[in-house]
């Protein structure tokens, strides 16, 4: 079976890694992170503090961040997440509170199934009602 790994990797308070750090599963950030980034999914706890170029899967922010991101799949600043720099994303959530100051590009992963969305747009577009 080939499944995303299930690995747990933690930053925790107290610690600061400086450099680049490449993590399988998830990544927990509770302590200080400077450098780059490379991983599934990435987790910016609520004490955590990041100044780095993150590229993964999917990423959440409760804490601070600042630098770049590029996420392949959802990118979810929390309540208590203060985001800035430049992303790039797939689909982005900002909760009530959160902080997102940053130039942003959403980006859409082609899909197999996205053909159907695009042909259900096209009467729309058409103007023929009938006749």
């Amino acid at each position: 079976m080939k499944n995303k790994s299930k690995s747990l990797s933690i930053i925790d308070t107290g610690l600061t890694v400086d450099g680049t750090i490449s993590s399988t599963g998830k990544l927990i950030i509770k302590g200080k992170a400077l450098g780059t980034i490379i991983g599934e999914t990435v987790i910016v706890a609520v004490d955590g503090e990041v100044s780095a170029d993150i590229k993964a899967e999917h990423i959440s922010i409760a804490g601070k961040f600042d630098g770049q991101i590029r996420a392949s799949g959802q990118l979810g600043i929390l309540a208590t997440g203060n985001c800035s720099g430049k992303v790039v994303c797939n689909t982005l959530t900002v909760d009530a509170g959160g902080i997102l100051n940053a130039q942003v590009t959403c980006i859409q992963v082609e899909d197999s199934s996205s053909g159907a969305g695009e042909d259900a747009d096209e009467p729309a577009l058409s103007g023929n009602e009938g006749g």
